[in-house]
């Protein structure tokens, strides 16, 4: 590894002539040196004591009466007034629980808990074992109110996504990768599948790769009559596997090898099953056949036909398969493409009736349509230059759907109600900034969440009438600190790019700052750019807020501008970037370093950038594309060339190498390592099952093979968050002081 070199920089005295004026336009004075300045914030009170966190509402999980909700106290479930807060009852009690039961080998305490519809048995989740980013597993225990004691439902080891079905007599579970079935009245098990293998066949559960980009990690479905489930089984044998080691003070560092799909290899074959309950026996409705198709999702409508969400592998076409007879193979129910990719969406709803609402950007934006049983479009349901951002639910009694839009401005999000005949939208949270809802069982009653950029998060409930009964969590505490450490506001700002596209941006500005004065101030710039994704939004940011608050305690002013290919401002600002991830939004963030730079009140000359991620991606490709411009980048668990990274994610927006071998080779930070002049610094985590490892190691060997100079700094065993114990706190110190030393 090339080692950082700090160089000893020369001051060259200039002389100037006698028709020389300085005092008629004075030259800009330069900011106090960063290092120079007292901070009210610190990276321990961040990073360490966590003392800046805002406060959320955990376990906030309504009842479907709806005039109430439970949550975990004291190694307890109560049941809490909606109206009061006050604990109405003990629904299940932990420690008594254990007592009745026996068993010693019992946990001290439960990690989570879930209900049957009639709300008389529980699943109690303890011991829970983290896998990838959602899986997990976990010893499932039942309760039933009427014997009071805990029953394993599974003693032969772990289990993963235990459920409940409707009726509530039974309890689906994937175990070793194969699906199983309980019986609650006989304690009898029943083993659907025998054929579940590590690394080869899985049941009921998926991959890694529809894990984390399709965000699918329970394979299987209960049907609503809790006759049959509806299971994926996933043959991964030929996807290639990656290995990465884990270190733990033995002799060999442990070997932990998966199935990674990377750009252009073998997907898993995926394909849907059906077991049916009183014959014992599974069939197949809906085979992929091979990789090249995927099943990102699969329900049942109410009438309990199975109904299979099927996307090629380019992900421009989206088909609803359903089997309308009994038995009888799939037919299409509805079809979407795009001239680039979609979106799988969690929008899709049923009515009673078999008619289902589904959202769609085919005119230009994300909206909300509504289809007859047949698949017929009935009407589009919300129209205009907005989109719909999230769907929470139809209430049938009413006839009345809810959902997020950015319906005032792309950076804010208000919450409406509509009536299923249409109409205009109804407005039930609107305060500037970011609204979200969760509504109770019966949509008699819902709480908001709302925060801004300047104001962290509140949790307030009301009735179904919208009328505010009180408030769950105001956060004064931290607004109190606000006051108490001196932050500045975060300001918005918009700028033309210089192709004719306004882009919106924050900035932070130092004490004292003002844009008449005559003083530079270096500019450290944050971004994300990932397609659909928002950083310049009127929400808040989080950690992160206080540390560009220190930065700018310490003299920087900070901003952070969204470019072509964010999120809120239509399909064809978002899909713009297709086929040349990188291209657009490194021009745009170039664009935007070059417009601050020529304010005044920042020093052209010191400019930085961070990211993390596909920020880490785009900071790295800014230094080397723009290395006129920026001094200083950090980047952050990066990817560095798109062909390793995974299938699903990167050809959605790329296609394959094949397909697309210049969109690939011209915008992938590792082939334009010879252009770095800059200071640049690489982080990544050893234990990165997502963005691997391998990147920044490829991207450093670039570095070293064009003989520059960089700061590589490493993780063991961390994974694409870098986090655990002191790891946070370590990391930001290091880019402080990265920060303070070369910018």
């Amino acid at each position: 590894m090339s080692l950082r070199i700090i160089a000893l920089a020369c001051f060259l005295a200039l002389c100037f002539g006698e028709s020389t004026n300085l005092l008629a336009q004075p030259a800009p004075m330069p900011a106090p040196a960063p290092e120079a300045r007292t901070t009210n914030i610190t990276l321990d009170e961040i990073w360490k004591e966590y003392k800046f966190f805002a406060k959320r509402v955990p376990g906030f999980n309504f009842r479907d009466e709806g005039n109430s909700y439970t949550r975990i106290k004291e190694n307890k479930v109560e049941d809490v007034a909606f109206s009061t807060g006050e604990a109405i009852a003990v629904l299940f009690d932990y420690d008594a629980a254990k007592t009745a039961t026996g068993d010693e080998s019992l946990p001290e305490k439960f990690d989570s808990y879930s209900f049957s519809k009639n709300q008389q048995r529980m699943l109690i989740k303890t011991g829970t074992e983290k896998i990838f980013r959602r899986s997990s597993r976990a010893n499932f225990y039942l309760f039933d109110k009427a014997g009071g004691k805990l029953k394993a439902i599974d003693p032969a080891g772990k289990q993963m996504y235990a459920s409940f079905s409707p009726d509530g007599n039974k309890v689906a579970y994937v175990r070793d990768n194969n699906m199983f079935v309980y019986d609650v009245a006989t304690g009898m098990r029943k083993q659907i599948t025998t054929d579940g293998e590590t690394n080869a066949i899985i049941n009921g559960a998926t991959d890694w790769v529809y894990e984390e980009e399709f965000a699918l990690a329970k394979g299987f479905q209960w049907s609503p009559d809790s006759k049959s489930i509806l299971f994926l089984r996933f043959d991964e044998r030929a996807v290639p596997e990656f290995t990465m080691q884990m270190y733990a003070d033995e002799l060999y560092p442990e070997n932990r090898t998966w199935k990674y799909p990377k750009v252009g290899e073998d997907n898993s074959t995926v394909s849907a099953h059906v077991f049916d309950l009183a014959s014992a026996k599974t069939r197949l409705v809906f085979d992929t056949k091979d990789g090249n198709t995927h099943i990102p999702r699969i329900f049942f409508t109410p009438a309990s036909q199975p109904l299979v969400w099927v996307t090629n592998r380019h992900q421009d076409k989206f088909q609803l398969m359903i089997e309308r007879v009994p038995k009888a193979p799939l037919s299409e129910l509805l079809v979407e493409t795009s001239t680039s990719y979609l979106e799988v969406k969690d929008d899709l709803t049923f009515l009673e009736d078999g008619s289902f609402l589904w959202t769609s950007e085919r005119s230009g934006y994300n909206h909300l349509y509504y289809f007859d049983k047949a698949g017929k479009l009935i009407r589009q349901l919300t129209k205009g230059n907005y989109p719909v951002t999230s769907f929470y639910g139809y209430d049938a009694a009413s006839k009345t759907l809810y959902f997020q839009a950015a319906m005032k401005s792309p950076m804010q999000r208000e919450v409406y109600s509509m009536s299923l005949k249409g109409g205009k939208p109804k407005a039930i949270a609107e305060t500037p900034g970011v609204n979200n809802a969760v509504f109770n069982g019966d949509y008699s009653g819902y709480m908001i969440s709302h925060s801004s950029i300047n104001t962290p998060p509140t949790y307030s409930v009301f009735d179904g009438k919208g009328k505010f009964i009180r408030s769950l969590e105001d956060n004064a505490a931290v607004s109190g600190m606000m006051n108490e450490e001196g932050v500045r506001p975060v300001e918005f700002f918009d700028f033309d790019n210089g192709q004719g596209t306004r882009l919106n941006g924050w900035r932070i500005t130092p004490e004292g700052f003002s844009e008449s004065a005559n003083v530079e101030y270096p500019l450290f710039m944050f971004q994300y750019s990932g397609p659909g994704s928002q950083q310049v939004l009127d929400s808040w940011r989080g950690a992160n807020y206080w540390w560009f608050q220190m930065l700018a305690q310490q003299g920087y002013v900070v901003a952070c501008v969204d470019g072509r290919g964010t999120g809120a401002r239509g399909e064809a600002f978002e899909k713009q970037t297709y086929l040349q991830l990188g291209k657009y939004e490194v021009e745009d963030q170039i664009a935007a370093a070059k417009y601050l730079g020529s304010q005044p009140w920042v020093d052209a000359d010191r400019i930085g950038i961070f990211g993390w991620s596909y920020g880490g991606f785009m900071s790295t490709l800014c230094i080397l594309k723009g290395a006129d411009v920026f001094k200083l980048a950090i980047a952050v668990a990066p990817v560095t060339s798109w062909k390793w990274y995974d299938t699903l994610y990167t050809e959605r927006y790329m296609r394959t190498l094949t397909e697309n071998e210049a969109g690939y080779k011209e915008n992938s930070p590792v082939y334009f390592a010879d252009k770095l002049k800059g200071h640049y610094m690489l982080v990544h985590g050893m234990g990165d099952d997502n963005v691997h490892f391998q990147h920044s190691v490829e991207m450093a060997n670039a570095l070293e093979n064009a003989d520059k100079d960089f700061e590589f700094v490493v993780y063991p065993n961390r994974n694409h968050g870098i986090y655990g114990g002191i790891t946070r706190r370590n990391l930001y110190g290091r880019m402080t002081s990265f920060i303070n030393e070369n910018l």
